[in-house]
């Protein structure tokens, strides 16, 4: 809201003084000068230089305008030929500083998270293509208006504060600068808009460009407004182009059709919501393209996805997604364009929104165009869309759903219920949805389109026109027709909220009264005389007035005529040439009384008006004399002396409260706040009919004949009374409050609800009526349960009590107190046998319910989760009451018990789903499909469902971006057809039985969050509940199925299978940081100990919950493939008969001394839960099925045949573990057990080896002759691993054993003299080390864990730790040769809502920088050891803090860098807690691929580099703006190698998804091609003799069975086919390069050719287990006796190896020869299976070479002209890869125990090399032998052959 000094329009020059340069400033040539075109004084601001010529305001950066419009007005002229820049810095609500730039000098949009970049084109004349550029000769005075509100909210999803400064810069002419919250148009007078009554402002005198008489403001000016309310531009901009229009092109400009040729615009890449149209031209393809190094800068500036509110009901995605392009430009300002966005033809029964796209993101009523009607041409812009780019696989019928009834009334008022004409059907708001009801068949009809809830309704005298408001500020308002229900017309109310409407009986006038911004009464008409014929509503008045209204309406007899009521009098209004004018009555006495309703007499004759107030008076006066006629009031029934009831009389006393009446011809009608409702005679001598009612009554109306009398009270109870019956009939009952849980019974159709308002309801689902009501004043109900046989129902409640309530009894029968937080959880098993019960402490509770008194079973103490929101599925149990699920112990983990012994059958953990995602993912809900298959569906945090297997934990499908947030409720129907989902006030349908194109739809209706939904007993209706409760019926055939048969039980779907939403939405190109690794879960199946017998618990007595005794699971742990790892914690369940109290069998221990860790602490160690990925976790090794061998023949290093020459990839895993001195040069990092040494000009690299394990961090001595590098435990040690290198030689200076398995952090002391070390596992010990003589000088056992520690630069001697919940200052003493630690530990402020700290550094004296895991940054005086200032940096935990003087960079969870002035610091340090965090200045912006790990920067910041989770070292450059990949690996594990026959480029495929490819000679990525959601399991690169160079192609197969072909000269796919129903395991080409060989996990091998894409043949001899090894050869026709020029072998991983010659040409194939050898023995490292290998000998093509074959550790040659084999080379282990040099009789095997072996198989020597982390999965030679590429996990060696 703007001040009132700012109030309507505000000169920024005037009010600044800008002509004195005291409250602005002004650098270079600003001069003041006479402009013709304006005839007035203007400044000039000109120089070759923009940044050194310019106008400032205010004067210094320190101060702020403080100007909170709205608009901002420039009116200025750009000077050619120079280019112009226009600065805003704009302050936020939540006090972040954006700055906001126009220049001609940009070429095109660029935004930050702080900056935003607009390009200005001018054109003159005609449209050029190259208008970008100076501004052309013929400039004109331009007004550019600029909405801040619009423009911040759109861009950057932020809300718009207030204006800080302006800065105008060279070349141009400005005449000054206004600001408002009125939306002026320049091009009209206020003459000309009062004589054409325009519905526009018109743009002050002052402010006005002068137009000579005669001439048009269009030819002499030009009017900008950004971001535009057209919708129109957009639409036909993509009629005339056929594609999608980017936001912010011609519709920017609103210079009317005068100016359309000659306009000033925002051209370029400005923020858009759909891609390019490009891929419509091949709708056979995939909507994909190769990423080459190139950032589209379109794409990183994509409006942000926040959650925004719901759509117009009755609006497509296709259409929701195509309003959204134009940005901002769907945003109407002015209730005209709203009328130009009428919804035309809404179907009253139709709430559907078709929804095909999943990545739906709802919006504002504001934010969209209307849906287009069915009848309606597609426009071109749909036209250009198509179905196939949007409209993913629906399924039938569509809409499938169809709102049936509503139970509920009110919502934002009860005030509201009106009588069709006819008596025969009632009209009311039900929050959000107009219903009318019939009263005798209580059928229900729907208004729908308001977004959220009916603040007022009209009805005219012929029911055709419906008015209706709605509550949310500014007021919409929409006119239906009330026949068929559709909405006519839609616009914006200029009443900030609109309280009451009321129609002319012709309907032709609308009146509405209600409040400002500013809280003042406002009463507005409108003519709605043409709305019926297809015209729009049209405003013809508005007035303030400071009478209060409480009452408005139009008398029936004159539509010129109104009346008012309200507090202080009574008012009588006309409308006379188009103005309001009104008149208070003159009360006398009355004039001080509070009324609250009117009416009219209905006689025509009379000219009585009824007025009735809160004392009980009713007035009647005449309003042609406006004179008070009669005064009445209604008194109590019994006086306080009377002993006997008497009539009510009109006399003095105490009176009854009115609170409405209603008048017919000969009755009146009176509701008062006693809950009576009360029929009179006109003349009101005697009662002639009351009704007393449960609660006040809000309003009471007449029906047209006089019979019934319809009455509503705020108890939310709708009815009516018969007067000639004398019967009162009930409506509708709703709850007043949230409706927070459902149940359904299943063999009776009722419903029970539990709401806010704490009262349990059950209701009948045919008649829609309440039949039960239980009210609880004390304890709220949070979660209800039906028994299945028996006529009862359970309730849980807030103060943890579980009651059973009796339907026909209608009483408690029993009432259980064993929990001791609220109730969160109800659910019975569908035999009737138990009950279970979680609160919000954790505890679980099972009940006996079989017999009619339920008795408690068992309590289970920490078992469920305790942080997790209140959720309708947060306890389910499965439909053979088999299997019981919940969320818990933790958020992160979902666990499944035995239904009767609550024995733990499976725990998953839901975030090791995906390993390398920055973010945590926790479990929301769960819902128990049907059995079989036997499938648990969990929704998740990140807005997606996980179905998981209820047998082994295993992921099956994954449903992503199933909501725009969490989803907290979902159901699954019986027969498995149809899953739900809700979240926020959306709900959606999926077809659960589509494996693949996923489809779903959308409905909305609820104006508040859908708290449940469920399906109805009979399977046939759906059921919502929320603001009220939704019943909708299932359109879809009820499917017939043989008996014993459960729809959607085929088995699990492999995940190849799962469609798009199902983590496989499409293929498309991604960023160069690839995707993060799909990981499976491998759960503990392992059941604790099962507990006993119990009794139930003492009547009356609460048991204490406790964990039982430790409960010790499997001796070891089972690990996934990756990273994902399950861990059973200790079990703590305690049977209820066994909890004595105050007992409590903990699993703490005593800590254990200083370097003794106990005998238990192994068995400890395997009880904790799984740790969870975290900024401030120090280092997450990946998870690896094999150790070191611990044993190897390395080679000496003069004859070694081996030497590493690259490695391509960065440990993310680490943290800190990148360091760079720009003074030196020293660019080094980690790469598994490598610390990597690069030469940042050259990328020439050196390679240090030595550690055992991954490495952890590093750091570097301030001299930067000294790294130390530290590694975790290995498996012949049981200590960390810490190494000294010296810089200059690379030589190990020292090696020292560190006590913790793994060390946290390094750190050298200011004067290097002394190093600190942080451990992490086990006891946390921070050493401090002797640089001199590497002693161990001190060594201190922290008592909880340290995040981070930092010596302080000004002190050697001091240092700081951060760690939970404090921070600690350690001062070192040393005196001689003994070192001792002062240690003082200071709490973190409660203000500064951090529960630890995760990251720090030293700035300033003495100043010290703290990061926390909630994204704040606080700021400690080390002096006085006190917290001085917090700011929220970030909305994720800060894991990397830098500091450099008066600059800070700060590095989050969410990948988010930030640079951050902080030279005011110093300042604010001394005002102590007066200090304010809005001196804080964000400068700049980065977001990265991932978590921040690690980042080093230059002392001044302006560069550095920073290191991702995703594996990525980028450059960063503050001062361009800009991040640049440096070194960029694989996210995943990388699966395979080709190579071009050239050998000047490889490619490499990875589980991440992507194939990229890279130049042999720099090892640089050349192009990269990303598909989404899936895995890239075998590649293969085009033999020489497919054609010529530049038609190279790279085949690629996935994990769902596809095969893309890739044209490397063209970085674009060119075939994608899919022979194969599993993952594609095996690839490779014919020796002609025209035929595709393809192996999958399943066994088959298919046959494809090339040109045309066709499968020809597929072979299933080896089907049962997975091909492991194609390879296709070349050999002479009928060499070994067989016809055929291929020469081809399979192998798979059964020990078999078949090889086949065929000629595909011919179409010839033929088995050669068969393989077949015994299994192997089981390996050292079981988790890594024996893989198959085999290849054609390179320099005997008659031998092939296998491994892995057979019981014995070798490589066997067998020869297929003698059918035998003729060598056997042994071997230390088994092989998991092979290769053969083509150059050189050399053979490289990679062993699972990390060890690369060289074989030279003409001597026999071998070589081996260490420097893997992994297991050695993948080895090859180039062509021509000279280089060996070697993968371990996701990282890659590159090794050059010598003596080839």
């Amino acid at each position: 809201m703007a001040r009132a000094w700012q109030h309507p329009f505000l000169s920024v020059f005037r009010h600044f003084k800008v002509d004195e340069w005291k409250r602005s400033a002004k650098e270079g040539d600003v001069a003041t000068v006479m402009d013709k075109t304006l005839k007035c004084t203007v400044y000039r601001v000109r120089g070759s230089v923009s940044a050194s010529n310019y106008i400032q305001l205010p004067r210094t950066g320190t101060q702020s305008l403080g100007l909170t419009g709205r608009y901002l007005y420039v009116l200025f002229r750009p000077l050619p030929p120079r280019h112009f820049v226009i600065h805003l810095d704009v302050f936020t609500e939540d006090s972040q500083v954006i700055r906001v730039s126009f220049s001609s000098l940009f070429k095109e949009f660029k935004s930050t998270a702080t900056w935003l970049q607009f390009p200005f084109i001018c054109e003159a004349g005609t449209p050029r293509k190259d208008a970008a550029g100076v501004p052309p000769t013929g400039a004109r005075w331009t007004c550019l208006q600029l909405d801040l509100h619009d423009l911040l909210l759109v861009y950057l999803n932020r809300r718009y504060g207030h204006l800080k400064s302006i800065r105008l810069c060279a070349s141009l002419l400005v005449r000054n600068l206004y600001t408002s919250d009125l939306c002026f148009d320049p091009a009209v007078t206020a003459p000309e808009a009062r004589r054409a009554k325009l519905p526009v402002t018109p743009m002050p005198r002052e402010m006005a460009f002068p137009v000579p008489k005669g001439q048009s403001w269009h030819d002499r000016y030009v009017h900008i407004r950004f971001p535009s309310d057209s919708s129109k531009g957009v639409s036909t901009l993509g009629q005339k182009n056929g594609s999608l229009p980017e936001a912010g092109l011609s519709a920017l400009c609103s210079t009317g059709s005068a100016a359309l040729s000659s306009t000033a615009a925002f051209l370029g890449h400005v923020p858009r919501l759909l891609p390019h149209s490009a891929p419509f031209n091949k709708p056979t393809q995939d909507s994909m393209s190769p990423e080459v190094q190139m950032h589209d800068p379109a794409a990183s500036c994509r409006v942000p996805s926040a959650p925004r509110p719901l759509p117009e009901i009755s609006m497509s995605c296709e259409r929701l997604e195509v309003s959204s392009v134009g940005g901002p430009s769907g945003r109407g300002q002015e209730p005209s364009a709203w009328a130009e966005a009428t919804d035309k033809c809404v179907n009253s029964t139709n709430v559907h929104v078709s929804a095909h796209e999943l990545a739906v993101v709802p919006v504002a009523p504001e934010d969209v165009a209307p849906h287009e009607p069915p009848c309606r041409e597609q426009s071109g812009q749909q036209a250009a869309l198509g179905k196939n780019r949007f409209q993913q696989r629906s399924f039938l019928p569509d809409p499938i759903l169809r709102l049936k009834g509503v139970i509920g009334f009110g919502g934002h008022s009860t005030r509201w219920a009106l009588w069709t004409k006819d008596g025969a059907a009632v009209v009311y708001p039900c929050h959000a949805v107009i219903v009318m009801l019939h009263v005798d068949t209580r059928q229900q009809r729907f208004f729908l389109g308001h977004t959220d809830k009916v603040s007022a309704l009209a009805l005219d005298g012929s029911n055709s026109l419906l008015a209706s408001a709605q509550a949310r500020a500014p007021s919409m308002l929409r006119l239906w027709d009330f026949q068929t229900g559709a909405c006519l017309s839609l616009f914006r109310s200029p009443v900030h909220v609109v309280c009451s409407l009321s129609f002319s009986d012709s309907g032709a006038l609308l009146c509405g009264t209600g409040k400002d911004r500013h809280g003042r009464t406002v009463v507005v008409a409108w003519d709605t005389a043409q709305v019926g014929r297809g015209g729009e509503a049209v405003l013809l008045t508005k007035v303030h007035t400071d009478a209060d209204i409480q009452a408005f309406k139009v008398a029936f007899f004159d539509e010129t005529r109104m009346a008012s009521c309200g507090r202080g009098g009574v008012r009588l209004w006309r409308l006379r040439r188009g103005g309001l004018r009104s008149c208070a009555v003159d009360l006398g006495e009355h004039h001080a009384l509070e009324f609250t309703d009117l009416a009219f007499g209905q006689d025509l004759d009379s000219c009585t008006l009824y007025v009735c107030g809160r004392s009980g008076h009713i007035l009647e006066i005449d309003h042609q004399h406006m004179a008070v006629q009669r005064a009445r009031r209604l008194l109590p029934t019994q006086t306080p002396s009377g002993p006997l009831p008497k009539r009510q009389t009109f006399s003095s006393g105490p009176g009854i409260a009115i609170s409405s009446l209603s008048v017919s011809q000969v009755t009146c009608a009176v509701g008062s706040e006693d809950g009576y409702l009360r029929l009179w005679p006109l003349d009101f001598s005697s009662v002639l009919l009351e009704a007393e009612h449960e609660g006040p009554i809000s309003s009471v109306c007449v029906s047209p004949d006089g019979l019934r009398v319809l009455s509503t009270t705020s108890s939310g109870h709708l009815g009516f009374l018969d007067v000639p019956s004398r019967e009162y009939s009930v409506l509708m009952r709703s709850h007043t409050a949230l409706v927070l849980a459902l149940a359904t019974k299943c063999r009776q159709e009722h419903l029970a609800t539990v709401s806010q308002d704490h009262t349990v309801r059950v209701w009948d689902l045919v008649t829609l009526q309440q039949l039960y009501d239980f009210t609880s004043p004390k304890e709220a109900p949070r979660a209800v349960a039906f028994h299945p046989t028996q006529p009862t129902f359970f309730c849980g409640f807030s103060g943890g009590a579980v009651c059973s309530f009796s339907l026909e009894a209608t009483e408690v029968l029993v009432e259980h107190r064993c929990h001791r937080g609220a109730v969160t959880g109800l659910a019975t098993s569908p035999d009737g046998s138990f009950l279970f019960s979680s609160c919000s402490r954790g505890s679980l509770a099972q009940y006996d319910c079989a017999a009619t008194q339920c008795r408690v079973l068992r309590v289970a103490a920490n078992v469920v989760c305790q942080d997790s929101l209140m959720s309708p599925n947060a306890l389910v149990v499965s439909g053979d009451s088999r299997l019981l699920a919940f969320v818990g112990p933790s958020k992160y983990t979902v666990t499944i018990m035995d239904t009767a012994s609550l024995d733990e059958l499976l725990r998953v953990d839901i975030s090791a789903l995906d390993g390398t995602s920055s973010r945590l993912d926790s479990a929301v809900a769960v819902c128990f499909g049907p059995a079989p298959p036997g499938h648990l569906l969990v929704s998740t945090s990140s807005n997606t469902v996980v179905v998981l297997d209820t047998t082994s934990g295993r992921m099956v499908r994954e449903l992503s971006g199933v909501h725009p947030t969490a989803c907290p409720s979902l159901a699954l129907s019986r027969d498995g057809r149809f899953l739900l989902t809700a979240a926020d006030r959306a709900i959606k349908v999926w077809d659960y039985l589509m494996q693949a194109n996923l489809g779903c739809q959308v409905y909305i209706g609820h104006s508040e969050p859908v708290q449940a939904v469920a399906f109805s007993p009979n399977q046939q209706q759906l059921l919502s509940v929320g603001d009220a409760i939704f019943l909708w019926d299932i359109l879809a055939p009820n499917e017939r199925l043989p008996p014993g048969s459960v729809r959607g039980s085929p088995g699990a779907p492999p995940a190849c299978e799962a469609g798009p939403g199902m983590r496989q939405l499409e293929d498309t190109v991604s960023g160069a940081d690839g995707l993060p690794r799909w990981q499976v879960p491998v759960p503990s199946q392992a059941s604790p100990p099962r507990l006993g017998p119990c009794a139930g618990l003492p009547e009356g007595g609460d048991d204490d919950e406790g964990p039982s005794e430790e409960s010790h699971g499997p001796k070891g742990l089972r690990q996934a493939s990756g990273s994902a790892l399950l861990v059973k914690e200790a079990d703590r369940v305690v049977d209820a008969a066994c909890g004595a109290a105050g007992d409590s069998w903990g699993l703490s221990m005593p800590p254990h001394p200083c370097g003794q860790p106990s005998a238990q602490s192994p068995r400890r160690a395997r009880a904790q839960p799984a740790a969870h990925p975290d900024s401030c976790e120090p280092f997450m090794s990946q998870g690896k099925a094999s150790s070191l061998a611990k044993s190897v023949s390395s080679p000496p290093a003069s004859s070694e045949r081996l030497h590493l020459k690259a490695v391509v990839g960065y440990s993310g895993n680490g943290r800190a573990n990148v360091v760079w001195r720009p003074d030196t040069g020293f660019f080094a990092y980690t790469c598994g057990r490598l610390v990597v040494v690069e030469d940042l000009h050259s990328g020439a690299q050196q390679h240090w080896l030595g550690h055992p394990e991954e490495i952890s961090t590093l750091a570097l001595s301030h001299d930067a002759q000294v790294l130390a590098s530290a590694s975790g435990h290995s498996s012949t040690a049981s200590c960390g691993q810490i190494r000294l290198w010296e810089v200059p030689g690379g030589s190990c200076r020292q090696l020292i054993s560190h006590r913790d398995p793994t060390v946290r952090a390094l750190a050298f002391s200011p004067d290097d003299r002394l190093l600190i070390t942080l451990g992490y596992d086990g006891d946390c010990t921070l050493a401090l080390w002797s640089m001199s003589t590497y002693e161990l000088l001190s060594s201190t056992r922290l008592p909880e864990p340290v995040h981070g520690v930092a010596f302080n630069p000004w002190h050697a001697g001091e240092l700081a730790c951060v760690g939970q919940g404090a921070i600690t200052l350690w001062l070192l003493q040393q005196r001689g040769a003994d070192v001792s630690l002062q240690v003082h530990r200071e709490r973190i402020p409660e203000e500064v809502r951090a529960g630890k700290l995760t990251s720090l550094c030293y700035g300033a004296m003495p100043l010290l920088y703290c990061g926390s895991d909630t994204g704040q940054v606080c700021v400690w005086d080390t002096h006085a050891c006190r917290c001085f200032l917090a700011w929220e940096a970030d909305n994720s935990e800060i894991g990397v803090l830098l500091c450099s003087g008066v600059r800070l960079v700060s590095g989050s969870d969410s990948g988010r860098l930030r640079l951050w002035a902080v030279e005011a610091m110093l300042e604010l340090r001394r005002k102590g807690s007066g200090a304010r965090s809005s001196s804080v200045f964000m400068e700049r912006e980065l977001t990265l691929d991932g978590a921040i790990v690690s980042a080093v920067f230059h002392d001044s910041m302006d560069m550095g580099v920073a290191g991702s989770v995703a594996g990525t070292l980028w450059y960063i450059n503050w001062a361009e703006g800009t991040s640049t990949h440096l070194i960029s690996g694989h996210r995943s594990k990388v699966n395979e190698v080709a190579f071009s026959p050239s050998e000047s480029h490889c490619a490499t495929c990875s589980d991440d998804g992507s194939v990229r490819v890279w130049s042999l000679a720099s090892m640089e990525l050349v192009i990269q091609f990303q598909v989404l959601n899936q895995s890239c399991l075998c590649l293969a690169w085009s033999p020489p003799s497919c054609g010529r160079p530049e038609q190279q192609q790279v085949a690629a197969g996935y994990s769902d069975g596809t095969l893309r072909v890739f044209s490397i000269s063209r970085t674009a796919m060119e075939l994608k086919m899919r022979p194969h129903l599993a993952a594609l395991t095996a690839i490779a080409f014919s020796a002609d390069g025209q035929t595709i060989l393809s192996g999958d996990k399943d066994g088959l091998v298919a046959v494809s050719r090339l040109c045309t894409g066709m499968t020809l043949r597929v072979l299933s001899d080896q089907r049962g287990a997975p091909i492991s090894t194609i390879q296709s050869t070349s050999k002479e026709d009928g060499d070994f006796g067989v016809e055929g020029t291929d020469l081809w072998l399979a192998a798979s991983g059964d020990q078999r190896v078949s090889i086949w010659a065929s000629d595909w040409p011919q179409g010839h194939c033929e088995l050669m020869d068969w393989l077949s050898f015994p299994a192997p023995a089981l390996m050292e490292a079981p988790g890594c299976p024996v893989p198959s290998l085999a290849a054609f000998c390179p320099w005997d093509g008659a031998l092939l070479v296998c491994a892995g074959l057979g019981v014995h550790r070798e490589v066997i040659f067998y020869s297929l002209r003698h059918k035998q084999v003729v060598e056997k080379i042994p071997l230390p282990f088994f092989a998991v890869s092979l290769s053969l040099s083509p150059g050189a009789r050399l053979m490289a095997i990679g062993f699972a125990e990390c060890v690369l072996r060289l074989v030279d198989c003409t001597s026999g020597a071998v070589q081996d090399f260490a420097g893997h982390n992994d297991s050695v999965r993948l080895c090859r030679f180039t062509p021509a032998g000279r280089l060996l590429f070697t993968a371990a996990h996701r990282e890659i060696l590159v090794w050059d052959v010598t003596g080839c």
